[in-house]
């Protein structure tokens, strides 16, 4: 979930990389990246675990690609980004019901805590992660508040957009569930802004339906049509949007 790729730079690697992972094509984008360096068999590692998490499959492949990566890893740096791609993988699962792997997530996280340093790259998406922990396994919202926080604390400094529009969406979605509806507003439509201008396809309908959260009619219906069109454009991704995005029954009350 961090911003690598999302600026073109004078890679051209990265840049393909990046247009294919924003479009939902993870495997695509896994594809051009050899297995043969730390950072490049890391990066198609978190390619992959992140398809898992939008689309609830690929585990298979994931976990051989996080398995390399594990293996090529030498200094502390490499081992502390494979292991919070570890972590993030086993809270993927554990959260869509493929296998509850919640210890193992935790045990990953707190190695990679060990490994990265406060304020080294790396640090504020483990503290996002740690957070998403927190808030979704754990239920614990202070926690993953604080957690949250950190992040986006280290995204701003770390110029890391695509990581603060995680953090943006997410404190929100706290100060939703609080009530703070202003709060929850702003930093919902933060989220969408900076993903509309990286061209983040994939993570665009989300933060629209999470902006219709906070909405008032007509504006929370017209925002979620836009989202459910963009979520029937890539082919049902993210998975766990149908739910969100899914019309009232015919005859429901509503609010």
């Amino acid at each position: 979930m961090s911003g690598n790729g999302t600026t073109a730079g004078d890679d051209p690697l990265q840049t393909a990389v990046w247009r294919l992972r924003s479009r939902a094509c993870w495997a695509d984008a896994a594809a051009l990246l050899p297995p043969d360096t730390p950072r490049t068999a890391l990066q198609r590692a978190a390619l992959l675990a992140e398809r898992c998490l939008y689309t609830e499959r690929g585990w298979e492949d994931a976990e051989d690609a996080l398995r390399t990566a594990e293996a090529l890893a030498h200094t502390d740096e490499e081992r502390g980004a494979a292991a919070c791609e570890r972590g993030q993988l086993a809270y993927s699962a554990t959260l869509h019901g493929v296998r509850d792997r919640a210890d193992e997530a935790r045990a990953a996280l707190g190695r990679a805590a060990a490994l990265i340093p406060p304020g080294a790259p790396g640090r504020a998406l483990l503290d996002f992660r740690r957070g998403l922990i927190a808030e979704n396994l754990t239920r614990s919202p202070q926690a993953a508040r604080a957690a949250y926080r950190r992040a986006h604390t280290g995204a701003a400094a770390q110029a890391d957009p695509l990581l603060l529009s995680f953090t943006w969406r997410h404190l929100a979605g706290l100060a939703l569930r609080d009530g703070e509806l202003t709060e929850a507003r702003h930093g919902f439509a933060e989220s969408l802004r900076i993903r509309e201008e990286l061209g983040y396809l994939v993570g665009t309908a989300p933060a629209l339906a999470s902006l219709a959260e906070a909405e008032e009619e007509p504006e929370a219906s017209r925002l979620r049509e836009e989202a459910r069109r963009l979520f029937r454009l890539l082919g049902g991704v993210p998975t766990w949007l149908a739910r969100q995005l899914a019309p009232p029954a015919p005859g429901a009350a509503t609010a």
